[in-house]
């Protein structure tokens, strides 16, 4: 049956093949807003690792003078430190609007709560003036509008719109073909029955984690799961223990980056008094994710691999 459905997917993927080629000028929506290019952009700058992830995968490094907000908070693998090598990092952390202009850069790859935050300094408006165009994330967009539960279509809209803008549709459809494929495979074999699960990102006085709005809600979905926060209409977010002790989770999907590692998580979590009765802590089922498969990416399909794995033992 698996091999079957991989033929099939294999045949809806060829006939995907060959995308048409971008006519500028391009419209492209990006949450609320309205953007329009010219051209491909030839000076691009992406913030974080997931969306660095993404343009690197779509061959656009030509397209970049570099990249913003990796090494001041995420780890990189050997595999993206090599694809890196060379390509500036303008900045740790935050760019600032000096940066973005001292490069030279004509588009701006973020998000809202990823290098973006509403009423700041670094926005689509701010930057408007200085023709400067924005492409937003799209899980992001739930930080400034209405929207629905977040889901693998948020990813795959940002690699197609990556794919219009920079005129390479035909590798955005052969990514995003490698990610259903792998997905399929997973769902193939994955019981009714769905474990209650929690996503824990940071914090100790309260939980960071994610409501239905943020894409571990449509990864811990996609692998068999329910998020014990699905009911909570919000993205990335903090919620107090008392929360998460009543709805008693089965099992905990760390996020593992930054300067606390996922076992000194782990570690926390099986120690707070609060918590001794929850099922997962009881039980230490516990799934590490890292960061950048946490958040869209092309990574998501790892993160779905691995908690379905730790959900069901597939």
């Amino acid at each position: 049956m698996i091999r079957i459905t991989l033929l099939l997917l294999a045949l809806l993927a060829s006939t995907s093949a060959f995308a048409q080629a971008t006519q500028y000028p391009l419209t492209i929506q990006s949450c609320n807003r309205q953007v329009t290019f010219n051209k491909a952009p030839e000076h691009a700058l992406s913030h974080d690792i997931n969306m660095t992830q993404m343009m690197l995968a779509l061959g656009l490094r030509e397209r970049m003078v570099g990249y913003s907000g990796v090494s001041g908070w995420k780890a990189v693998t050997p595999e993206l430190r090599k694809e890196l090598d060379g390509l500036p990092e303008l900045a740790s952390k935050y760019p600032s609007v000096e940066t973005l202009l001292n490069a030279n850069v004509d588009f701006f790859f973020a998000g809202w709560d990823y290098g973006m935050r509403v009423g700041g300094d670094l926005t689509p408006q701010t930057l408007a003036p200085l023709n400067i165009p924005v492409y937003e994330l799209t899980e992001s967009c739930a930080f400034v509008m209405k929207r629905p539960a977040a889901s693998l279509d948020d990813t795959y809209n940002d690699l197609r719109n990556l794919g219009k803008i920079f005129d390479v549709q035909d590798r955005a459809e052969q990514l995003i073909s490698q990610m259903q494929q792998r997905i399929a495979v997973v769902q193939q074999t994955l019981p009714e029955q769905r474990p209650r699960v929690f996503l824990y990102d940071s914090g100790e006085d309260r939980a960071m984690t994610s409501g239905r709005l943020g894409m571990p809600e449509a990864l811990i979905a996609a692998a068999g799961g329910r998020n014990v926060l699905d009911d909570i209409d919000a993205s990335w977010t903090r919620v107090n223990w008392e929360s998460v002790v009543e709805r008693n989770p089965e099992v905990i999907v760390i996020v593992d980056y930054g300067e606390i590692s996922a076992a000194q998580k782990q570690a926390f979590l099986e120690q707070h008094p609060a918590l001794q009765s929850v099922s997962a802590i009881r039980n230490k089922r516990f799934v590490v994710i890292p960061y950048v498969a946490a958040t869209p990416s092309l990574e998501n399909v790892d993160a779905i691999e691995s908690i379905a794995k730790g959900l069901h033992g597939a």
